[in-house]
């Protein structure tokens, strides 16, 4: 039946279990009518399995034969053969070409599968009620040669008047967008089913102007367009899905263009009544003709340029208006327009693929999926940091966790992600030794499902992401839920040196951080050094004057506070203007992609000063902090028209009353949860409090178990004194125990406080000076190891610090990137980054 099979010696060893398994298995079912003898063995014939896969399958059903008789009998012959067979094989190890086991594991199928080299990627999932056309969306990255600036209001800005679509003709609707009174119910590849609609009207001939407008793609969001005159359009943006609010961010396409002619938009349903339009902040426009003729991208375009107040009243909340003119470059273009550069998800997907697939980036760079989305999108986390050469030194690595895009409409925070990435993944020498001491956790987008549908501030449950950092709703919030619990399961591995989320800001130019303050003395102020020492490093990007570290009761369930409740002191949110700088040579022009990507590599050159074994910036920052907070309690006090010598007692002033709540911040207050989740979550609550009542009481503290052991003598020996009352001597010196006890008592617990407060202050110091390991000869070992190493490797790269910490060219940062407040503000100091740099004291604990 099978000639090349029969040329073949039988085996001698016995069948391969799982085999013979499948043998009996097809049999059974009458799929099998080979003989037994002709089965192959699986060392032997492997190859004929896999070129010849349908040859077992070549029966049909049919009649069950040679079974066994008795069932329970086969299941023990087969156990017995699991057993015996030195062909045991587990489809989780990996076996050489001798079906020898290797006893290294596979990696997970699930954690890779999305990363199968030159595998296509998982398309998005929309929405099914979202339609969705099949082109393909991409555009060129490209900077500008010359700074745009900002737009300088004339005064004769025209606000024209909104008439809507009874006076106007409607030529671009959605009809089918989900709203507040809706839910998420599933997803789909490529939304919803059927054949997607022409929602564009269609043009009566080449003479006809009327523009076509289309948004049903990735990060999308226009809703409706009215054409009220022959150039002039009104359009409504989508809010974001299952709710009726958060429109600001806006991204469309417009084709059958004109190029003499003078167009006006208007978007007549923004929410917010501050803008950055009213700062002098364009729109941004790319065209297509110009991208694949002349490699130009996105840049910013428009005249006439207002930001006012909807007069419209419909009896709900107030509305704002934009409005802007336009030249189109080309006739017969296609264009876009965008509140800001977008990054999708797909684009993340390409940079991902790129990264697995380089033979080098994926040596120290790790892939996961942290969890699936509700439509059903990967979540992906990286982890990046140098293979370790010991346990003790990958013991000894602290964390760094850096996330973006819970809000999707903030794709500035893409762009930050994506030059940290950039650098972080490089040969770079500081680089290097980034991933050498740190373990970097990233999550690149928080929100895909907001990216792709193109909400500004939601996911698909209709809520703020970065309200429900809290939550106990795995299943409606999974996101959200799986980070904080990733960093918790850190928490308890390593410490976590710093936390950032990157996001943008609609309504402040310039970059800026929000911070926690911390209320213990021993570390005051410590939360705003690397804030300070990254406006040294980006001082015409970053303002450390719009910084806030006010921790409000609204703000109780975004990241950076639950992380910094967690224990992470330096907790941050890092705010990213939609707009430009105000600041040194960029001041008053539009950022760019560039100088968001730079500014990831900024981050980095941070984390390497703020954690610089030599002090001497740390602590004159600390001064300069203390100073500057002086000065800002003296301004307070002469605004109340008071005057207070502050000298030795201004430290202890609160900081909450003294800074201004972040009244400038642009995150929204929390809607509560969505009502068909309320029942699930008192559900929740209830079980929550119902396990905890059943748990055992709490061991008491060492102070109570010392007191009660002290009360337990001293009723002993009260006893005995009353049995022997000739003891008198006993008996005077029993009667003046009661003291004795207590004076001990206040004396052990003085002894466990002084004990507790020692051991915390060295704790908490070394986490802050810990940029020494004198105390530990092992790590400084390992890290002289890595100087070793690295000089070795580098022979060009010199080890103490100068403002240019590499010898090749080709490593160097942009010239604006290149920080030199080191060497104008400590002139005598050098920065001394060695391989040797090491952060904060490597022991492993946590903040309460």
């Amino acid at each position: 039946m099978f000639p090349a099979l029969e040329k073949e010696p039988k085996p001698k060893t016995l069948p391969d279990p799982y085999e013979d398994f499948m043998y009996h298995h097809l049999q059974y079912y009458g799929y099998f009518k080979a003989q037994r003898g002709s089965l192959p063995n699986s060392a032997a014939h492997q190859h004929v399995w896999k070129n010849n896969p349908g040859y077992l399958l070549s029966g049909s059903f049919g009649k069950r034969d040679d079974l066994m008789p008795d069932p329970l009998q086969k299941e023990k012959r087969l156990y017995s053969l699991k057993l015996s067979s030195p062909l045991v094989k587990s489809r989780q190890l990996l076996h050489d070409d001798l079906g020898e086991v290797n006893p290294r594991l596979r990696e997970p199928r699930d954690l890779f599968a999305f990363f199968s080299g030159s595998g296509p990627l998982g398309a998005p999932r929309w929405p099914i009620e979202c339609e969705v056309i099949k082109e393909n969306i991409h555009h060129i990255e490209w900077v500008p040669p010359h700074p745009e600036y900002f737009y300088q209001p004339t005064g004769n800005e025209k606000i024209p008047e909104i008439v809507g679509e009874e006076k106007g003709t409607v030529v671009y609707q959605l009809d089918s967008v989900p709203t507040g009174d809706s839910c998420f119910i599933s997803s789909r590849v490529g939304g919803k089913r059927g054949i997607i609609k022409e929602l564009a009207v269609t043009l009566q001939g080449p003479e006809d102007n009327t523009l076509l407008f289309e948004s049903r793609f990735e990060s999308g969001n226009l809703q409706k367009a009215v054409r009220v005159d022959t150039y002039e359009y009104e359009l409504t943006l989508r809010t974001d899905l299952y709710t009726s609010k958060h429109t600001q961010w806006f991204y469309f396409r417009v084709q059958n263009t004109r190029k003499d002619a003078t167009y006006r938009f208007t978007i007549v349903n923004l929410l917010k009544s501050k803008s950055l339009y009213t700062l002098g902040m364009k729109p941004l426009m790319y065209s297509q003709l110009d991208a694949s003729t002349h490699s130009i991208g996105w840049r910013r375009e428009g005249k006439e340029i207002k930001y006012f107040r909807n007069n419209t009243d419909d009896g709900q909340q107030p509305l704002y208006c934009l409005t802007w003119t336009i030249q189109f470059p080309h006739d017969q273009d296609t264009c876009f327009f965008a509140h800001f550069y977008p990054y999708t998800y797909t684009d993340l997907q390409c940079f991902l693929l790129s990264v697995a697939n380089s033979p080098v980036q994926s040596q120290f760079c790790k892939l996961r999926t942290l969890c699936r989305s509700l439509a059903g999108n990967t979540v992906y986390l990286l982890t990046i940091t140098n293979p370790a050469r010991t346990p003790q030194e990958a013991a000894a690595k602290k964390a760094v966790v850096l996330t973006a895009r819970v809000h999707p409409g903030e794709s500035n925070g893409s762009w930050i992600m994506k030059g940290f990435l950039d650098f972080i993944l490089s040969n770079s020498p500081d680089a290097q030794l980034l991933r050498d001491i740190f373990i970097f956790k990233v999550v690149p987008m928080l929100n895909p499902d907001g990216v792709i549908v193109g909400n500004y501030r939601c996911s698909l449950a209709g809520r703020d992401l970065n309200r429900h950092y809290k939550t106990i709703l795995k299943e409606s919030f999974p996101c959200i839920w799986h980070t904080r619990n990733m960093i918790k399961r850190l928490l308890e591995e390593r410490e976590v040196l710093l936390y950032c989320d990157f996001h943008g800001h609609s309504r402040k130019n310039n970059i800026f951080l929000y911070g926690c303050s911390n209320n213990d003395r021993n570390f005051w102020l410590h939360e705003r050094v690397f804030p300070l020492m990254l406006s040294k490093n980006a001082p015409d990007k970053f303002s450390f004057h719009s910084c806030n570290f006010k921790v409000q009761k609204c703000k109780e369930g975004t990241g950076r506070v639950v992380m910094w409740r967690m224990g992470i002191l330096n907790s941050y949110t890092m705010e990213s203007t939609f707009g430009g700088s105000t600041l040194g040579n960029k001041r008053d022009t539009h950022f760019t992609t560039e100088d968001l990507t730079s500014l990831g590599y900024h981050v980095c050159d941070t984390l390497l000063d703020f954690c610089d074994p030599d002090r001497t910036k740390f602590m004159q920052c600390l001064a300069e902090l203390k100073e500057l907070l002086q000065q800002e309690i003296h301004k307070k006090f002469k605004e109340f028209g008071q005057d207070m010598d502050l000298e030795g007692s201004w430290s202890d002033i609160s900081l909450s009353d003294i800074e201004s709540s972040t009244s400038g911040s642009d995150s929204s207050l929390s809607d509560g949860l969505p009502v068909h989740l309320l029942n699930i979550a008192n559900e929740l609550s209830q079980k929550k409090k119902m396990y905890k009542k059943k748990k055992r009481k709490p061991l008491q503290s060492r102070k109570q178990r010392n007191k009660q052991y002290q009360k337990n003598n001293l009723m002993k020996e009260s006893k005995l004194a009353e049995d022997a009352p000739e003891r008198a001597g006993f008996a005077s010196t029993l009667q003046k125990q009661p003291a004795f006890f207590k004076n001990s008592e206040n004396a052990s617990s003085s002894m466990m406080k002084n004990e507790k407060q020692r051991v915390n202050e060295s704790q908490l110091n070394g986490r802050d000076r810990g940029t020494s390991l004198d105390s530990s000869n092992m790590t400084t070992l390992i890290l002289t190891k890595n100087k070793e190493r690295m000089q070795r490797e580098k022979p060009g790269f010199t080890v103490s610090y100068s403002p240019k910490r590499s010898t090749n060219p080709s490593q160097e940062p942009a010239p604006d990137m290149k920080p030199n407040w080191a060497r104008d503000r400590y002139p005598a100091t050098k920065r001394g980054r060695t391989a040797t740099t090491v952060c904060p004291s490597l022991h492993i604990y946590t903040y309460p």
